[in-house]
């Protein structure tokens, strides 16, 4: 076998004892090098597995969360973007459009959809359960798969940690939690998409409520919107009739507003201030020396949520009195003030009944979220419900046009009310939801879904938090069983007869105009008075035995 050359450098010519050095040497240096790759190779492991334990301790610690890294965020929602997107694509591309398997595989595609879109917003949190909440809370707009699975994230949002906790209140308040509090409860009294909030007890002794803001949303916030921009353009690009880039606009508007948790306290005293002559309303007060932009201080308030009629039977709450008071602050807000709390979700409003007075309270809490309505939206919005009450179909369509309905007024008006076209033609107040009425209404939201999203985006913006507060009440209105009954038909008719007269008599010059507006506004509102006295008569017992005497006289007379 041929002998490999040495690598050795060929000895210089001065002389045997210089090469012999120079062998020695050279040899020497290659020790010296392979010792040196022996040690960074060991230096290498030592460093990984200090790496590796490190990076374990701090995921388990929760100081390192895969979610802040935006590219496993972005990842995560391109792809599932694209799998709802092929399945749309294909699923539904070799079936006859109409047809009852059509319908049956559009349903499938619906809930895996929306099941996926669900999982997305749990893995990235902050915004995305936010978008995902509130596409939930359209009932009667969105198809039911998607309604009813997104539901969960108003129980399904993250917690922060106590550090994480701690770390807000130092960096905001500037003081550890033992010097503020003189008890602290670490398990938090409810979680939601930007925040959660605590019970604890002040140096003082007052209880409070500490809504603390989760410490990485403000930094994702403004980036998770960007990405939901993007692809819902490209959806768009796939899908012509997909049509829902004013669910990013809202995002960008409102939620600013909510991550800033002095504007919320600002928005809860004005309401109270707006709203003060109903006794039965209670909005926790504001504690402003220990509130900032992501720490808020309450006054502590409980009760049972406002969809929990078995709550309400216990503690001997006439549900029927909640649902009514409901609707007149609502009412009030809506069409009176325009001022709205757009968040009504049954964990933002609760009920109790009042020891002393044994009067029932309606509780309302999270004032992140409000609309303000300009003055001639309100007045349009006023004049078309009142059309709608009094099924009155030309100023239905003169007024829905006027909203940016077009020639699709007769389901804007279906989608207002959560009421058949049929029901609105023979008047909303004259007949309660059927169950056969309510289903015909959840598949048309599935069957007119391009419709709808057009609409969404042609109506004003004010109009959109509207539409999803009336899908609120109208589920909390369903929990209880109160539905459609006419006193809430009744107390809007009042708000906007109420508003439309104010109005009315700013507008005028003369005194005897501003008399003549007043005197019909009277004469409105009793003969609404007459006509709530009538039905309260043939419901009651004393009406039923008038009813019946009359009729007995009526025969005995033939």
């Amino acid at each position: 076998m041929q002998e490999i050359p040495s690598k050795e450098p060929p000895a210089p010519q001065q002389g045997r004892g210089t090469a012999v050095l120079g062998r020695c040497t050279w040899n020497w240096l290659r020790l010296e090098d392979q010792g040196s790759s022996v040690m960074a190779r060991r230096a290498l492991k030592l460093a990984s597995l200090a790496a590796a334990t490190s990076g374990i301790y701090l995921y388990g610690n929760k100081f390192l969360d895969p979610n802040d890294f935006g590219v496993v965020r972005v990842g995560r929602a391109i792809a599932t973007t694209a799998v709802i997107s092929y399945d749309y694509l294909t699923s539904l591309r070799s079936v006859p459009y109409g047809s009852e398997e059509y319908d049956s595989l559009k349903s499938q595609v619906h809930l895996r959809s929306a099941e996926r879109l669900r999982e997305l917003c749990c893995a990235n949190r902050g915004t995305f359960i936010k978008v995902g909440q509130h596409l939930g809370a359209l009932d009667y707009l969105l198809p039911e798969e998607y309604t009813r699975t997104l539901k969960v994230l108003h129980s399904q949002a993250p917690q922060s940690t106590r550090q994480e906790v701690e770390q807000v209140i130092r960096e905001d308040l500037g003081k550890e939690i033992k010097e503020l509090f003189l008890s602290f409860e670490d398990t938090p009294l409810g979680a939601a998409s930007l925040a959660q909030v605590h019970k604890a007890v002040l140096q003082d002794g007052r209880t409070v409520a500490v809504k603390i803001q989760h410490p990485k949303v403000q930094a994702q916030s403004s980036k998770d919107i960007l990405l939901m921009e993007v692809l819902l353009l490209v959806v768009k690009q796939i899908f012509p009739d997909f049509e829902f880039m004013w669910l990013v606009e809202e995002a960008k508007k409102n939620l600013p507003l909510e991550l800033d948790f002095l504007n919320e306290g600002r928005n809860a005293e004005k309401v109270a201030h707006m709203l003060r002559n109903f006794d039965f309303l209670k909005v926790p007060r504001i504690y402003w020396e220990l509130s900032t932009r992501r720490v808020l201080l309450m006054e502590f308030m409980e009760g049972g949520q406002v969809n929990d009629r078995a709550y309400m039977e216990r503690n001997g709450i006439d549900v029927n009195e909640i649902s009514r008071n409901l609707g007149k602050l609502y009412s009030e807000m809506i069409f009176v003030n325009g001022f709205v709390h757009c968040d009504p979700h049954p964990g933002n409003v609760l009920v109790k009944k009042c020891p002393a007075s044994g009067k029932a309270h309606i509780i309302l809490l999270d004032h992140g979220l409000y609309q303000v309505l300009s003055e001639s939206f309100r007045m349009d919005y006023c004049r078309l419900w009142q059309a709608l009450i009094k099924a009155d179909m030309k100023r239905v369509q003169k007024y829905s046009r006027r909203l940016g309905a077009g020639d699709l007024y007769p389901l804007f008006a279906c989608m207002l009310t959560a009421r058949s076209w049929e029901s609105v033609n023979r008047g909303i107040d004259r007949s309660p939801v059927s169950a056969s009425e309510d289903v015909e209404i959840r598949s048309n939201a599935a069957a007119y879904l391009p419709q709808i999203t057009q609409l969404l985006n042609n109506v004003p913006r004010q109009m959109l938090l509207l539409l999803k507060t009336n899908d609120l009440l109208r589920g909390i209105e369903s929990a209880l069983h109160t539905r459609a009954s006419a006193s809430s038909f009744l107390n809007m008719s009042r708000c906007c007869i109420r508003a439309v007269s104010t109005y009315q008599r700013s507008k005028s010059h003369s005194l005897y105009r501003r008399v003549q507006i007043s005197l019909m506004e009277g004469l409105s509102l009793w003969q609404i008075n007459l006509y709530e006295l009538f039905l309260w008569l043939k419901g009651s017992r004393l009406g039923n035995w008038v009813i019946a005497l009359l009729s007995w006289m009526h025969h005995s007379t033939y």
